[in-house]
């Protein structure tokens, strides 16, 4: 026969593992639906040293299908490749807001800008930019035209633009616009002006 303080002792650790196996569950239910929040927020960039210029944006505007100059007041590094990333950030920032005349998608961000040699840049997107663009001719073409006329205008002696996606280079944007070739600024201008 077993004795009554080992049964009681038995059920109390029984009483125990249930309660910790229900907050342990709990735990976990909150832990996840904290997840998905954590996972919609933006990187935060470093506070830029630099003094506040003005700058002339390109912004697309998907319902009437042009690219709009627009100018801002932004600081930025005198450091050249420091200088593009930061205005391509602030331009990809006017897209991300909510009433954003051109969306992109969720945790979209310019991982790097890299003024290689004379005249050429190479603007590295991460995969949520690219996963998250929607496809179509139009918006695929405005939202190069708006990076190559945005870095060209505001970062002197850059003719050619390349676009890679986490460091590598990809077939297409979304689909459509040709991300496998180099894109001459003075070409983009003419379409960014047809397209104004």
């Amino acid at each position: 026969m077993i004795s009554r303080p080992l049964v009681i002792a038995a059920l109390v650790m029984l009483a125990l593992a249930f309660g910790m196996g229900f907050y342990v569950w709990h735990m976990r239910g909150v832990s996840s639906s904290e997840l998905p929040a954590a996972s919609h927020q933006a990187a935060v960039a470093p506070p830029v040293l630099g003094s506040s210029e003005q700058v002339t944006l390109f912004v697309a505007y998907d319902d009437i299908g042009v690219l709009r100059a627009e100018s801002f007041r932004i600081p930025l590094p005198e450091e050249r490749q420091q200088r593009s990333e930061e205005l391509l950030r602030t331009l990809l920032n006017v897209y991300l807001d909510k009433s954003s005349p051109h969306t992109l998608g969720v945790g979209s961000e310019v991982r790097n800008v890299y003024l290689v040699e004379p005249g050429l840049a190479v603007i590295d997107l991460n995969t949520a930019f690219a996963n998250g663009h929607r496809s179509g001719i139009l918006v695929e073409e405005l939202t190069v035209a708006s990076l190559v006329q945005t870095l060209s205008a505001n970062v002197s002696g850059i003719t050619r633009v390349k676009i890679l996606v986490d460091g590598k280079e990809r077939d297409t944007l979304a689909g459509h616009a040709d991300l496998t070739s180099f894109y001459d600024v003075a070409a983009v201008n003419q379409l960014a002006g047809e397209l104004q």
